[in-house]
């Protein structure tokens, strides 16, 4: 499959059609990183019919009036404001409820997942079998603290071995997926990091490719060691018991 053009502006759906592609970016107190992370996006899309969308997740910060501002600049940024804070996952799922591509991409916010990566894996997720619903990213020389890579390193391995999900980095933000797809799976809070194993768990196959990773320049992580250690082990145990009780039909045949 060719690659999209890479020096033609990002071009929108045309009138009256849907975009193939949309972007969906959760933030909550990024204004530093926000901006610059939304540029970046649609010089990594240039070419492609696509939207962005930016969940502010109730910022306490300017986030949501620098974003506003660049919507001149960017005629396909979308943003979309919760009233209340509601977490990444809670994000996401307004982002995508809210698109109009078939296939999403989804970004962490803080602009450490590198745009340009996305479109090869669209174009993966495009040029796999029928039944390929999610192409993730699997990130190579993380630029994080020791402590935080080692964590990861422990929390992927515990949850690959519960689950199978064959997953080796699902805390990467960094994915593109079917829409129809995603819809279908029980939403709760925290899915984001479990989405490969419910993927499996709906009779999809997904798959996963290296992509680059940058050190944080603004703001503040979301996120503590001690405080994924304990929504972690609540959320296994309630994908584990996803997987107990999924029964698939097999093919199904209209008669």
């Amino acid at each position: 499959m060719a690659s999209a053009p890479s020096q033609t502006p990002l071009a929108g759906p045309a009138a009256g059609s849907r975009p193939e592609v949309s972007v969906v970016v959760p933030v909550f107190n990024e204004s530093g990183a926000a901006p610059d992370l939304a540029r970046e996006i649609a010089a990594a899309f240039s070419g492609w019919s696509a939207e962005i969308l930016f969940v502010d997740d109730c910022s306490r910060d300017d986030t949501r009036e620098r974003l506003t501002a660049l919507k001149a600049e960017i005629p396909v940024l979308r943003l979309l404001a919760h009233s209340a804070n509601s977490g990444q996952s809670r994000a996401v799922r307004t982002g995508v409820l809210a698109a109009r591509g078939d296939i999403i991409v989804t970004l962490d916010g803080d602009g450490q997942n590198d745009p340009a990566d996305a479109p090869k894996l669209v174009e993966a997720l495009r040029a796999g079998p029928p039944d390929l619903a999610l192409v993730g990213g699997e990130r190579v020389r993380r630029q994080d603290s020791a402590a935080k890579k080692i964590a990861s390193r422990i929390g992927n391995g515990v949850r690959r071995r519960l689950l199978r999900d064959t997953a080796n980095d699902t805390g990467c933000g960094l994915k593109a997926f079917r829409r129809e797809a995603f819809l279908r799976l029980p939403y709760f809070d925290h899915i984001h990091r479990y989405l490969p194993a419910l993927m499996l768990r709906e009779g999809y196959s997904t798959l996963f490719l290296p992509v680059g990773h940058r050190p944080r320049t603004s703001g503040a992580s979301k996120y503590t060691n001690l405080g994924r250690l304990w929504a972690s082990a609540s959320d296994l145990a309630g994908v584990i018991w996803l997987q107990s009780r999924a029964r698939r039909p097999g093919s199904i045949l209209e008669l």
